[in-house]
């Protein structure tokens, strides 16, 4: 066998161990994700609300309690995530959004919104459906403007 047969075996045997390690890695966070999908699920409460503000901002900075800025791990601590500040009953809160809803949200309007402990993870139009924002055109489509 020649130098360069062996390297390529080597190289192919250590990328399918990869794929097997990354597979199994992949099943078990989708089990976890199932886990944590229920249990927000579980405590869902349905809110009417007033959008006060929203945006994209640090965790350190959106104004959350200590206690949710400690939970959280040290890696993301630095990265922005969706935050909306709300009315609710007579109390504005701070509130962290999913970042699939985030753009439904209108502001300075009143929805109703599935809310779990801090985070919304649904939203609808109390008096109406809501406007839907219109797809982002992507790379290739806005230079040949198609």
């Amino acid at each position: 066998m020649s130098t360069l047969t062996i390297v390529l075996l080597v190289i192919l045997i250590v990328l399918i161990i990869a794929c097997v390690v990354l597979y199994f890695l992949g099943k078990r966070a989708e089990k976890k994700q199932a886990a944590q999908q229920e249990q927000l699920d579980a405590v869902a409460q349905t809110v009417s609300m007033l959008i006060i503000d929203k945006g994209k901002m640090r965790l350190k900075d959106a104004g959350f309690p200590p206690v949710v800025v400690e939970g959280t791990p040290k890696y993301l601590r630095r990265s922005k995530v969706p935050v909306v500040k709300a009315k609710v009953g007579p109390k504005v809160m701070t509130l962290m959004c999913d970042a699939q809803v985030f753009p439904l949200i209108p502001v300075k309007k009143e929805v109703k919104a599935t809310v779990s402990g801090i985070y919304i993870t649904g939203v609808k139009g109390l008096r109406g459906p809501l406007e839907t924002p219109p797809k982002k055109k992507g790379f290739f489509k806005r230079i040949t403007g198609r």
